[in-house]
């Protein structure tokens, strides 16, 4: 199985070709294509590569799939003695990409 760790907005993920990752909100069209090219480790079969701090020459090729919002968080502040009850929601944006291919120069 050929997979690799990538970062992308500061988090890392696990990248399988043919897969989908939800990563932070890219500004990018759909149906674009994104390298993102600091690749953090790379498995192929039995071989390991392990980047210092990223594997030089490597990149995956990925594809923009849509543009999704997460699941709503509730956040509620209570204060009880002084009537205060503050409640309000948040929806991160992220951008789903599909992994076409995993490449090393």
């Amino acid at each position: 199985m050929k997979y690799a760790i990538v970062e992308s907005g500061g988090k890392q993920y696990k990248a399988v070709e043919g897969a989908t990752i939800d990563v932070d909100l890219l500004e990018v069209e759909s149906g674009a294509t994104v390298n993102l090219d600091n690749v953090l480790l790379l498995v192929e079969d039995e071989t390991i590569t392990v980047g210092t701090p990223s594997i030089k020459g490597a990149a995956v090729s990925t594809t923009v799939v849509d543009h999704i919002k997460g699941p709503k968080l509730l956040i509620f502040k209570y204060s009880p003695k002084k009537r205060i009850r503050v409640k309000t929601g948040h929806r991160q944006q992220y951008t789903r990409l599909k992994i076409e291919s995993i490449k090393v120069e």
